[in-house]
């Protein structure tokens, strides 16, 4: 169930973007076995922006930033970040600290990683993608705290989402792939979660179409009311809500953003199967799981 809007609040189901790719001609996609399926037109509706950005770019920018990271070449920061064992969720995540500063905060890298993002979409057979991030982790400016150890400087949320869109946009012409993107609200951060809807409501027509909620899911509502407030909000003016549950956290918390967050989907939610009542439950309502299988099979393993 992807949210691709055509520009007038109607959807348009991600179905019928892979039959018009078909019907494009793409020959490869006829072929038979597993080449067959590498080259059929695909639909990717949960992956992260800043999980997306190609490592010869963060290089570049690093060193026109003159800012300090723990590689010197592509290969290196590759190996920095790759990972062949198991993974907790928050191993997993201290690698973004390897890399976020030297993207963040910079006009020019942010706009290039949204368009060099379509590029490699495109280039894996996929017609239309849901990509996600956080604007506040983008920014240097007008946030409380800033993030990766910047100094403050002139970049806002409000000015990253803009960024990215444009991105987006010129890579959507480029490379004939149609993108929409979904803005995340962080559990450790609830402070920031009023201005993510805020900016789901500005750029409603302009690629964004959904609020997600991601992070450390031991963080209960009650004590976050922000995340609450920010999904009435989207609830009250017609945005759609996806959120990060049952990743690694108990099938409480899918329970939570169903019922308390109204999501429409769920991020993950493989402990759901933990509640037979509750899968039951969803599996009659038809919920959405967007499943990521390779990387939860690294991350999950640790967590048995």
């Amino acid at each position: 169930m992807g949210w691709a809007s055509t520009g007038e609040g109607e959807l348009e189901k991600p179905d019928s973007l892979i039959c018009q790719a078909a019907q494009r001609g793409n020959s490869s996609s006829r072929m038979e076995g597993k080449a067959c399926y590498l080259n059929r037109p695909k639909v990717e509706l949960h992956v992260h922006l800043d999980g997306s950005f190609k490592p010869e770019t963060i290089i570049h920018f690093a060193k026109r930033r003159q800012i300090k990271i723990p590689a010197d070449t592509a290969e290196e920061l590759i190996r920095i970040v790759s990972y062949n064992e198991p993974l907790t969720l928050t191993e997993f995540l201290t690698k973004f600290n390897y890399y976020m500063p030297a993207i963040a905060g910079d006009r020019e890298a942010i706009k290039r990683v949204a368009y060099e993002f379509l590029e490699m979409k495109a280039k894996e057979g996929v017609v239309y993608v849901e990509v996600r991030y956080s604007p506040h982790f983008l920014a240097n400016s007008k946030v409380d705290p800033i993030p990766w150890g910047q100094k403050e400087g002139d970049i806002t949320p409000d000015d990253v989402v803009n960024l990215v869109n444009q991105g987006l946009r010129e890579g959507e012409k480029a490379f004939n792939i149609k993108a929409r993107s979904i803005l995340c609200c962080m559990r450790h951060m609830p402070n920031w979660s009023l201005e993510v809807v805020e900016l789901c409501k500005k750029y409603q027509n302009d690629t964004v179409v959904a609020i997600d909620l991601a992070g450390d899911e031991s963080l209960n509502l009650e004590a976050a009311p922000g995340h609450r407030k920010a999904y009435e909000e989207a609830v009250r003016c017609g945005i759609h809500r996806t959120v990060h549950a049952g990743e690694v956290g108990p099938p409480s918390v899918v329970k939570e953003a169903v019922e308390v967050l109204k999501a429409e989907r769920i991020g993950h939610g493989y402990h759901t199967i933990e509640d037979p009542h509750l899968y039951k439950e969803l599996l009659n309502k038809k919920m959405h799981f967007e499943v990521c299988n390779v990387f939860t099979f690294m991350i999950m393993d640790c967590h048995k």
